[in-house]
């Protein structure tokens, strides 16, 4: 199983980015898919999540409005469309792959883990 994740760089505030995550070996349309980020010295953190259909999306409080997941069941991937990024929002962003969903936003129910793609938006 590879989950890919990529898209990340750097940005300045106000700015926008998008991120995929390219997975591969596990059956998609059967995992709920996540995205989380970890910045320097604090814990991983949810952003947002996906079920399988992408009928149900969750967000953080701190991205609402500002941060659009998606899937595409077809490609095996799932993106983060970020706008109105700030300087707060920088930090190495994991996609997730969950098969069997308590809280999309729970991050020790997540089976898969891609490797990170740091995002880092400027003042």
């Amino acid at each position: 199983v590879q989950l890919q994740a990529f898209g990340g760089g750097l940005v300045q505030a106000g700015g926008s980015l998008r991120l995929s995550c390219a997975t591969s070996g596990l059956p998609f349309t059967r995992y709920h898919m996540g995205w989380f980020r970890q910045a320097p010295g604090k814990e991983r953190e949810f952003v947002a999540g996906i079920t399988w259909s992408g009928g149900i999306t969750g967000y953080a409080d701190s991205v609402k409005g500002r941060f659009t997941i998606s899937r595409d069941n077809a490609k095996n991937t799932v993106n983060l469309q970020m706008n109105s990024l700030r300087p707060e929002d920088t930090a190495l962003y994991y996609c997730g792959a969950m098969l069997r969903v308590t809280a999309l936003s729970n991050v020790r129910d997540y089976n898969y883990w891609g490797q990170g793609t740091q995002v880092t938006v400027s003042s």
